[in-house]
């Protein structure tokens, strides 16, 4: 299952993923925000960051308006590792190299039909393990 969550300025484009990933028989769960009223996007990015370290979904997505703010606050949360992708190379590469388990994208800066690519190659990559293992490790030991 896929946490998926955004605030306004991620709400048509979080929309278009849900629908997106629903044709392709992949199970959701919609942490808001659920139209286009102001919230705060540290909350949406707290409830699915902690579905994915409670392990309660296998990853996340997370959308706002630049996709800059929410995957800083994605970030705060221990056990994360959101990255912030603009390309179908950025989210192949954040989940071979970095493990990354929560993917944020610009609902104001990432068409959908490029967002939807990125979400399709973040949800087709496998971690490497290997070298990159280690490199997780260090990124990991920095919350201590």
């Amino acid at each position: 299952m896929i946490a998926i969550g955004s605030d306004h300025g991620g709400f048509e484009l979080k929309a278009k993923i849900i629908e997106f990933l629903k044709e392709k028989n992949v199970e959701v769960k919609d942490y808001g925000c659920y139209n286009t009223d102001s919230i705060d996007y540290p909350d949406v990015a707290k409830d699915v960051c902690q579905a994915v370290v409670k392990n309660e979904c296998e990853r996340g997505i997370l959308v706002c308006g630049t996709g800059i703010g929410i995957s800083i606050a994605a970030n705060k949360v221990r056990g994360i590792r959101a990255a912030l992708c603009h390309s179908s190379f950025d989210a192949k590469m954040c989940r071979m190299h970095n493990d990354a388990n929560v993917l944020c994208l610009g609902g104001r800066t990432t068409g959908p039909e490029i967002a939807l690519e990125i979400v399709n190659s973040y949800l087709s990559a496998s971690f490497e393990g290997g070298r990159h293992a280690k490199r997780v490790e260090k990124i990991m030991s920095l919350e201590d």
